[in-house]
């Protein structure tokens, strides 16, 4: 019989006996795969749910079809009603997984997907393994330095629009020490140490650290969550202290963690003992438990600082946070003038578009001279004769744009006013008045 008409049949059975749940649960299973049931799928769902509301398969189910439709933030808030999600198929725990991973959680990503690995050795999703799996590497071999995005940048402060105060807190951290690395040897301190750079998205944080490298003439590695996480037991701490070998034989060397709280996420938020120990190497090559870390720099750049383990705050290890907030208006002007140098303009007045740019970051600006070259490129298209980018192409072009710092203040406000005993975030409070 045609899957098709089976259902049609079914759908007829269930209207003459609409209370009975075997043909409900059957019509449900048999329109899972065809996406032209999926809103009638949902209402099914919602109605056997309402007679069974503690069926988690059913919940796995109607996660599955929200996977389908794109619909991730309802995905994670079914998922969050289920206590143990090991008791869901391995199908519903990947989406989930994944969920979380688009979400850029990617802390719960991984330990949803690890526990996973652990209960079905088997399973096996592209997306995922590419997020989180590592080919397992021999305990001896050598990390290849190329492998490592090891560099030296071309880039110094004088490339960075604006951030005064972040400049002015790095180079007392980290510029000064080694300029005068014998004074502050005589006072007993040591040159390196780390710095945690935290504020909105977009607003120059991994530009900041390139920079410094550049300022100072040290090597720089940039190391991202893949490069560290690895799905047998061990590699992962393993990959973290070759990085910070590596950097030690390089000095001065900036070490620079991108999203750095998936690496070190609030460890009572872990339920399983393998991410605990990641953080743990993490806390303790800070510390040069092990080894010396003299003329070691590193930074740390996060959005979500609350995620951050507090115990990477204490000092020896994070001990200077710095807010990167959006650029003021000076700043912007100065932005839009390094990003607009090498494109044809006419007579731009940056500070007046700055002006109206309000809570605009450094990657809103360049999405603003995007838009205004589109309009400029298709009027040209038009009338033949291109034109030179004006305060006016600017200004109409912030209409089309909002700016994206904005959803991040709102967060970032409620824990600065509700969970700031430390006065972690009081930064924040001070650049929103």
């Amino acid at each position: 019989m045609d899957k098709r008409q089976e259902i049609e049949d079914l759908k007829k059975a269930l209207n003459a006996s609409p209370d009975n749940e075997y043909l409900l649960k059957m019509l449900i299973s048999k329109m899972e795969a065809y996406p032209e049931y999926d809103a009638e799928l949902e209402g099914l769902l919602q109605e056997a749910l309402k007679k069974d509301p503690f069926s988690y398969d059913l919940k796995a189910k109607l996660i599955n079809l929200y996977f389908r439709q794109n619909k991730i933030s309802t995905c994670i808030v079914i998922a969050e009603e289920i206590e143990d999600l090991s008791i869901l198929d391995s199908h519903s725990r990947s989406n989930i997984a994944k969920c979380f991973l688009k979400e850029r959680d990617h802390g719960k990503a991984r330990e949803i997907y690890m526990r996973l690995i652990e209960d079905d050795p088997q399973f096996s999703d592209q997306e995922l393994d590419e997020a989180f799996r590592m080919q397992a590497t021999d305990s001896e071999e050598e990390l290849n330095e190329d492998d490592l995005m090891f560099s030296k940048p071309a880039i110094n402060f004088s490339d960075v629009g604006g951030m005064e105060t972040v400049k002015r807190e790095i180079d007392l951290k980290i510029i000064k020490p080694l300029e005068n690395a014998e004074l502050y040897a005589s006072y007993g301190k040591k040159v390196g140490g780390g710095i945690l750079l935290y504020g909105p998205p977009g607003c120059g944080k991994t530009f900041i650290a390139k920079a410094t490298a550049g300022q100072i003439n040290a090597n720089f590695i940039n190391i991202s969550l893949n490069d560290i996480l690895d799905m047998w037991i061990g590699n992962s701490e393993k990959n973290l202290n070759r990085y910070f070998e590596l950097a030690r034989s390089k000095t001065p060397c900036v070490l620079f963690f991108d999203e750095v709280d998936a690496l070190g996420a609030k460890r009572s938020d872990m339920r399983q003992s393998a991410g605990k120990n990641v953080i743990n190497q993490f806390l303790a090559e800070l510390d040069g438990i092990h080894a010396e870390n003299d003329g070691l720099l590193i930074i740390g750049a996060t959005n979500t600082p609350w995620h951050l383990d507090s115990a990477f705050l204490r000092p020896g290890r994070f001990d200077r946070i710095i807010f990167v907030p959006p650029p003021d208006v000076e700043s912007k002007a100065e932005i839009l003038k390094l990003k607009l140098k090498d494109k044809p303009q006419k007579n731009i007045d940056y500070k007046k578009v700055a002006k109206k740019t309000k809570d605009f970051s450094g990657a809103d600006l360049n999405a603003l001279i995007d838009i205004a070259v589109e309009n400029i490129i298709e009027k040209a298209l038009q009338t033949g004769t291109p034109e030179p980018i004006e305060t006016k192409d600017l200004i109409n072009a912030i209409s089309s744009h909002k700016a994206s710092t904005i959803e991040w203040f709102t967060t970032a406000r409620n824990y600065a006013m509700f969970a700031n005993k430390s006065g972690l975030y009081d930064d924040i409070l001070k650049y929103l008045k």
